[in-house]
Parts: structure tokens; sequence; C-alpha cells
């Protein structure tokens, strides 16, 4: 992949074989991300796991103590009275068959979709489109639940979802360039020890095998393991 010039002369913020700790990542990173926009701060783990063993697939949620710095839409499947409970959690879109239909036709945007365990015949249906998009619910990530207002608030608050891709590896977010360097730590060291906390037992050697953060536009930097 060609780099441009800008890309190149951020990389000498960087020393290329150096190991960071999460403290001197976040200060490289946020002086690297001098777009004219405020640039998402990514955080990058390659686990030493075999991705095709079902008994080896890592994934769940996180809550970022200082969220992501983006406002998250979420939409709710839902039957009955609970479709009222998720209006006042602060759903921003609410429905049974409407909604479902509405997703079908791909005519509404969300970052989350939460559905009652009695919806999820009907929304099996859409897997070829919500799941690709990594937006399928799932009992495993919370989002198959009677206890609709709960994980609003935590999706709303900062909740986040993670699942290791066909590589083994890890992409989050993590914040904003904007965010003090306190709350960006806090954040990486969060997702880091969650990471480590679902380790499946039946991963044998080196679990996290490497850590690097960067910006929207800027090069990754390499992280250590920190002491959590």
């Amino acid at each position: 992949m060609r780099r441009g010039k800008r890309y190149h002369e951020l990389s000498k913020l960087i020393e290329k074989d150096k190991v960071y700790s999460v403290e001197e990542a976040v200060v490289l990173v946020k002086k690297a991300a001098n777009a004219k926009f405020d640039e998402t701060i990514e955080l990058c783990l390659r686990l030493g796991i075999d991705p095709k063993r079902q008994d080896q697939i890592v994934r769940g949620t996180v809550l970022l103590p200082h969220g992501t710095g983006k406002s998250k839409v979420v939409a709710v499947v839902v039957k009955g009275e609970k479709a009222k409970e998720a209006e006042k959690a602060g759903a921003d879109f609410v429905g049974g068959e409407d909604l479902i239909e509405k997703i079908a036709k791909e005519t509404i945007k969300f970052d989350a979709l939460i559905a009652t365990p009695d919806c999820m015949r009907d929304l099996s249906k859409l897997g070829k489109i919500l799941g690709p998009k990594g937006l399928m619910p799932s009992p495993k990530t919370g989002t198959v639940t009677f206890e609709i207002a709960d994980v609003i608030k935590k999706i709303k608050a900062g909740q986040i979802e993670f699942r290791i891709d066909g590589y083994g590896i890890i992409h989050l977010s993590v914040g904003k360039a904007s965010f003090d360097e306190k709350k960006l730590v806090d954040n990486i060291n969060t997702v880091i020890g969650e990471i480590q906390r679902v380790r499946p037992p039946t991963v044998k050697g080196q679990y996290l095998r490497s850590i690097s953060v960067s910006s929207t536009m800027g090069p990754g930097i390499k992280v250590g393991l920190p002491k959590i």
C-alpha cells in the first residue's frame, strides 16, 4: 500500500522496533492525529488462537469507562409492552415486524441491534444482512435479552462489542484524539483486561501476540502488555 508524505512524516515520530507502554503510545498517537477532523483511536490485538476452532472464538462486550466519543444509534426488536420500556430507555428505533421489514430493506442505519428472545426466530431470517455487518443480536454479547432497558443504557454509555476476525485479530475503537491522555489510557487498559479475562481455556502458549494503537490517518504504534 502506498503511503502519502504526511504518513511518512508522522512515522518519524515512532521508533520502528520499539515497544511502548500504553501511556507512551497514547502520547504519540495523539501527536500523530493531526488531521483536520477528530480522528478515531483504534486498538488492534493479535491473539494466539485458532479462529477456525469454535472453542477458541473470542467474543464479548466491554464497557469503556469514558465511552467512544461517538453517540450510538440503537435499534430494538420487541413485542408488546417491552416496546415502551425500550423507548423510555432511549432506543432510537423500536418495533416488531415493521422494524424487521425496515432492516430487511436497509432503510434505517444503526450501530447496535437488540432483540428479545421471542423475536429472534423472525429476526434470524436476516442473517445474511446482519451477520456480515456484525449486527446480529447474540446471547454472548447480551443483545438477546428481556432486560432491554439495562442493555440500551450500557450501549449508550459506551459498551462496545468485540470479536476476532478470520486471522485471529480484534479491532476496536477506544476513543477520539480529542480525549485527554488519561481517558484513552483507561479505555485501552479496560479493553486489554477484558480480552485477557475471556481467554479460552483451550488456548496454549502466548495468548496476546501483539498490541498496537493508531489514529484514523496515523501509523501503528506497538504496545507492550500493561500491568493491569
